[in-house]
């Protein structure tokens, strides 16, 4: 009975390369969480309470309740937190408030600040 000579593996055989290759572990970068910002309303003695509610409920998605308490924090306090956000939103909102509180001739102020 002849015997076959048996293959070795040789620097071309597919099989050598395939048995020294290494997986690559797929490593997730470690993300940090965006600075956050809260943005406030600040009192004035012209702006009406009626409209500071207004503004509470249209850009910061609060109920009529909540937006009362807030608006009254602000009166009584001087400053109020409408929320805390990203910076980007918490310039839109800024933005958005005090654009809308111009149009509509009242000097409310909204601000925003590193939390």
């Amino acid at each position: 009975m002849l015997s076959r000579p048996q293959a070795t593996s040789g620097p071309n055989d597919p099989e050598r390369e395939h048995r020294h290759a290494t997986v690559a572990e797929a490593v997730r970068p470690e993300l940090a969480r965006p600075p956050m910002y809260t943005v406030l309303l600040l009192n004035d003695d012209y702006t009406p309470m009626d409209f500071v509610v207004e503004v509470l409920v249209r850009f910061f998605a609060m109920g009529e309740e909540k937006a009362t308490q807030v608006m009254l924090h602000v009166h009584t306090r001087g400053r109020g937190v409408c929320g805390v956000y990203t910076r980007e939103v918490a310039e839109s909102k800024m933005a958005q408030v005090n654009d809308f509180a111009r149009l509509n001739q009242h000097p409310l102020l909204c601000t925003m600040e590193k939390a």
